[in-house]
C-alpha cells in the first residue's frame, strides 16, 4: 500500500500509524477516550440506557484487546531492550542504575503472565485466567511505582543542577529533562491508580471507579505519553 507523499497533511498521521509504537499509542488512546465518552454518556443516561454508551465501551473493550493481541509479539523486544541496558553501568547514579534494572525485570515478567493469562481467557491453557491477569495487572503497578521513584531521583538530581550558575544550552536541556520527568511521573501515576483499580476487590479501591474515570485517567497518561515522545523527539533534532 502506498505511504502519503512526503510534505502532504496525511503525511504525519501516516508515518505515525505505519509504526507499530505509533499505531499502539494511537489505539490506546482511542480505547481510553471511548470508555470516557461512553462511560459519561452512560452515567448521564436514566437507568445507565445510552446505546452510544454501551458501543462506546464495547468498541473501547474491542481496542484493549487489540493492544493485548498485539502484546504477544513484545517479549522478544523487550527481552532485547533489556540485555543492551544489562545491569545499566552506563549511569552515573546507582539508584537510578538499578531502579532501572528493577523496571526492566518487571516488565520483561509482565509480558509472559498477559500471555497466559490471556491464553487461560480464551480456553487455551487450563489456567484460571483471574489470577494470570491480577499477577500481571500487580507486575505492571510495581513498574510504574519504580518509575516514579527512578522519576523522582532523576528530577532531584536535575534541581540541584539547576541551582548552578546557568550555562546557555545546557540550562535549557536540564530544564526540558526535568520537565519531561515531572511529565512522567503524573502520566505513571494516572496509570497506577488504573492498575489498583484493576486488582482483585479489597486492595485500596480496586474495583472501585466507574468507567468514565479510567478513561480519564488513562486519556491523561496517554495523551502525556504522546506529548513526551515527540517533545523529546523535538529537543533531540
Amino acid at each position: 500500500m502506498a505511504a502519503a507523499a512526503a510534505g502532504s497533511p496525511l503525511s504525519g498521521p501516516v508515518s505515525v500509524l505505519e509504526t507499530y509504537r505509533g499505531r499502539d499509542r494511537v489505539v490506546r488512546t482511542l480505547s481510553y477516550a471511548c470508555q470516557l465518552a461512553g462511560g459519561l454518556l452512560v452515567a448521564r443516561s436514566r437507568q445507565g440506557e445510552s446505546p452510544l454508551g454501551h458501543g462506546l465501551l464495547t468498541a473501547s473493550a474491542q481496542l484493549s484487546h487489540c493492544r493485548t493481541v498485539l502484546r504477544l509479539f513484545d517479549d522478544l523486544s523487550m527481552l532485547a531492550y533489556s540485555c543492551q541496558y544489562g545491569l545499566g553501568r552506563q549511569e552515573e547514579d546507582a539508584a537510578v542504575r538499578w531502579l532501572s534494572v528493577l523496571t526492566n525485570l518487571a516488565d520483561q515478567l509482565y509480558y509472559p503472565c498477559e500471555h497466559v493469562a490471556w491464553a487461560a481467557e480464551a480456553r487455551i491453557l487450563p489456567a484460571e485466567a483471574d489470577r494470570w491477569w491480577a499477577l500481571s495487572t500487580a507486575l505492571w503497578g510495581v513498574s510504574l511505582l519504580l518509575g516514579i521513584a527512578r522519576s523522582l531521583r532523576i528530577l532531584s538530581r536535575l534541581r540541584s543542577q539547576l541551582r548552578k550558575p546557568p550555562s546557555g544550552s545546557a540550562s535549557r536541556k536540564t530544564r526540558a529533562r526535568a520537565k519531561a520527568e515531572a511529565l512522567t511521573i503524573l502520566s505513571n501515576l494516572a496509570d497506577l491508580a488504573n492498575a489498583v483499580h484493576w486488582m482483585p476487590v479489597g486492595l485500596l479501591w480496586a474495583g472501585r471507579f466507574p468507567p468514565w474515570l479510567v478513561g480519564l485517567l488513562g486519556s491523561i497518561s496517554s495523551l502525556l505519553g504522546i506529548y513526551l515522545t515527540y517533545d523529546t523527539e523535538g529537543h533531540e533534532e
